[in-house]
């Protein structure tokens, strides 16, 4: 008997991660009448491309029931499945997944309570205890324990695609960014809150590592991830070179895929980690 790994395709995972995931099940990602697979037939850098052009905001849409059953009826009888989705409160994509393995005795859904890099860092560890060998409940047990201690903290370059999303006020985008206001969003079981806002990128910064450094508790020994969005990371190479008494080296960073960057928008960091 095997463990299968499945999740949804807003987990930004690493190329090495996915290699050890058994099935990802896509969500959709439309630009007005434009549909498109998410991480199928449009790719992160696609979709900033995009995001900078198109008259139309983006908007995802759910995966649905059917896409988990076609997956589930390839898992065998004897095998388990550890399905982990993007938190509940953002998308219906783990009540779909809760639907679909209703008649499943052998398929085990969780609600990462986290998105993008948060629930990225909760698959990487489950890939760590399934390699180590524990058994299924063990797994399941450990997750649900550890999710709870996941936060995600970034800073948003620009306040345009919060007021594009109908998230901020035209008036208040408008004096953001003539203010070069950045903004310090925490995002902790789910909840997205924003607990600081700075002038400019240097304070924007230091209020960041303020936050790691004084109040974050981070535990190294889980996995952590940093990512950016839109089509460079310069900010976040900056941001490194900027915070060597926090971070000895550039750590390896990945694309935030569509979930967070439709309302990020491009040039924003982040970190996802376990707190202790």
């Amino acid at each position: 008997m095997s463990i299968k790994l499945i999740i949804d395709s807003t987990a930004d995972i690493s190329e090495t991660s996915k290699k050890k995931i058994d099935y990802i099940v896509p969500l959709t990602v439309n630009f007005g009448s434009e549909e498109f697979i998410d991480g199928v037939n449009i790719s992160n850098y696609d979709f900033y491309k995009k995001l900078q052009i198109s008259e139309h905001f983006p908007t995802t849409s759910q995966a649905g029931p059917d896409k988990f059953l076609k997956i589930f009826n390839q898992i065998d009888k004897n095998d388990s499945a550890i399905v982990i989705t993007l938190a509940a409160n953002l998308s219906g994509t783990y009540q779909s997944a809760v639907l679909a393995a209703q008649d499943y005795d052998n398929i085990h859904i969780i609600n990462s309570e986290s998105v993008a890099l948060g629930s990225a860092i909760l698959i990487e560890y489950a890939i760590e205890l399934i390699d180590q060998g524990l058994d299924l409940e063990e797994i399941i047990d450990e997750l649900e324990e550890k999710k709870k201690k996941i936060r995600i903290l970034g800073i948003f370059d620009t306040l345009e695609y919060l007021q594009r999303g109908g998230r901020l006020s035209k008036a208040a985008a408008f004096a953001g960014e003539i203010l070069k206001i950045k903004p310090i969003i925490s995002i902790i079981t789910g909840e997205i809150t924003v607990p600081a806002k700075a002038r400019g990128n240097k304070k924007a910064i230091s209020i960041f590592n303020k936050e790691l450094s004084e109040n974050c508790d981070i535990n190294y020994d889980l996995p952590f991830s940093f990512g950016y969005t839109g089509l460079s990371d310069e900010n976040l190479v900056n941001y490194f070179e900027s915070s060597k008494d926090l971070w000895t080296e550039s750590y390896d960073h990945i694309s935030i895929g569509s979930v967070v960057g439709t309302h990020a928008g491009p040039g924003a960091i982040a970190i996802a980690y376990f707190k202790n």
